[in-house]
């Protein structure tokens, strides 16, 4: 058994010696993203297994050992982490627990800190948590993010943002069912293959790699007219986790529409973009700033080239820029506004109502008074300038229940599906009107 390492200041360490004996779980957020992401830390030679549980039992372990005012996305992570070590079949003496630390002003920062405090109440201690992050918070001797690794996962991104936006415009119309999910899976395993022989990690080779993601997911066989699309927005991990959401793409493909969930690469671009605004709003070194510009700029081509081959496809939807999002904003919000999702959520009910998605859920978690002012208290400005627009806010937080926040989504369905037929009559019954017109003027030619 591994020798329990600590540091000055009394944290458990995640060693050498760990790396070869303990197997890492970590949680979910994207499942294609993250299914990417595992693939590459085990190449690393970690033994990585990523949580996909979904049950009530995360929900009450979070509640035991988490505080109770305390955001509900910590809850369910730290509570999905705590369960596994319980229930999931693992030695807790050979299991070590990956989670992000932003860094930021969002409490993610601190989720690590309420882990380290859940395992101790838990009577855990001994089990090593690692932090992943980019920003020097906290290093461990067996684990560390290198800069080819890096480098892949920033690529995963981007492939993983096309799949999802091509998957999403293809599953709620295929033929055979499960075709859509055997493609991801086939993709999602050829790219993490090439990476590891140095493939379709240039610009060049990433824009015949989208153009060839498009083709594949266009060949699938589609059938029935056009349904009626909803985004979804929110707090990133209830935006996109389906523990954290309760399956809300699975709901709403039941309810036979077509779910629109905007990518993770305008939140890492928005990211990047908070550094060098800073510096704008309260001064700072230069040196930080054209670093994060020249970053930020690498990430904004790669979108573009997405786009591009998205726009090419002449089958598939593509979305604006970044810089297309932070225009939208301009006049609601200002950059100062970039706690938890800042200004971007309230971009992305933007642009999807701009782009014709104008049925948008958002999600919003307890806790998470950032994005309920950005998310929630934009709602009626949004409203007010765009008439048309249907956009519900579903709460979610432990005592929430999945009937009562499926009712409200039905209800806001009900009401997209009489706006559509408002639309689909006003063109017949100008059509009639004209007709009748050209009647009368005939009977008195």
């Amino acid at each position: 058994m591994a020798k329990l390492v600590y540091d000055e200041t009394g944290r458990l360490l995640f060693t050498k010696e760990m790396k070869e004996e303990y197997t890492l779980l970590m949680p979910q957020m994207l499942p294609v993203h993250f299914g990417m992401m595992q693939k590459l830390l085990q190449n690393q030679g970690y033994k990585v297994d990523m949580l996909t549980t979904n049950h009530r039992g995360i929900v009450d372990e979070g509640l035991k050992y988490v505080h109770n005012d305390t955001c509900y996305p910590a809850l369910l992570v730290i509570g999905q982490l705590i369960d596994a070590v319980k229930h999931g079949g693992y030695d807790p003496h050979k299991v070590g627990l990956l989670i992000t630390q932003t860094g930021g002003g969002c409490r993610a920062s601190n989720y690590i800190h309420l882990l380290r405090k859940a395992l101790e109440k838990a009577d855990m201690a001994y089990i090593p948590v690692v932090s992943v992050n980019l920003s020097g918070l906290e290093k461990n001797p067996g684990f560390n993010l290198t800069l080819p690794f890096i480098r892949k996962a920033v690529y995963a991104m981007m492939y993983g943002d096309i799949i999802v936006n091509v998957a999403n415009q293809v599953r709620p119309y295929e033929v055979n069912a499960g075709e859509t999910d055997a493609m991801i899976d086939a993709w999602s395993h050829q790219l993490v293959n090439g990476f590891e022989q140095g493939k379709g990690m240039s610009r060049a080779q990433m824009r015949k790699i989208f153009a060839q993601i498009c083709d594949d997911f266009a060949s699938i066989p589609v059938q029935g007219e056009p349904k009626i699309r909803v985004g979804i927005v929110g707090e990133i991990y209830v935006k996109f986790a389906p523990l954290g959401n309760n399956n809300l793409e699975k709901f709403l493909l039941s309810e036979g529409v077509e779910p629109v969930v905007p990518g993770l690469t305008d939140f890492i671009i928005f990211k990047i973009y908070n550094r060098v605004s800073d510096v704008d709003l309260y001064g700072g070194k230069w040196i930080k700033k054209a670093a994060c510009k020249a970053f930020m700029s690498y990430i904004e081509g790669c979108q573009k080239d997405m786009i591009q081959a998205l726009e090419n496809s002449h089958r598939f939807r593509a979305p604006g820029t970044f810089q297309d999002l932070h225009k939208l904003v301009h006049g609601y919000l200002g950059d100062g506004n970039k706690m938890g999702e800042g200004w971007l959520l309230t971009a992305e009910m933007l642009e999807l109502i701009h782009s014709g998605t104008n049925n948008i859920v958002c999600t919003q978690p307890f806790g998470c008074l950032p994005n309920h002012i950005v998310g929630k208290g934009m709602i009626r400005k949004l409203k007010d300038d765009y008439p048309t627009s249907n956009i519900v806010a579903i709460d979610y937080d432990p005592g929430a229940t999945k009937i009562n926040q499926e009712n409200r989504i039905k209800l806001m369905l009900a009401n997209a599906k009489g706006l559509s037929h408002q639309e689909s009559a006003a063109p017949r019954a100008a059509a009639q009107e004209g007709s009748r017109t050209l009647t009368h003027a005939g009977a008195h030619a």
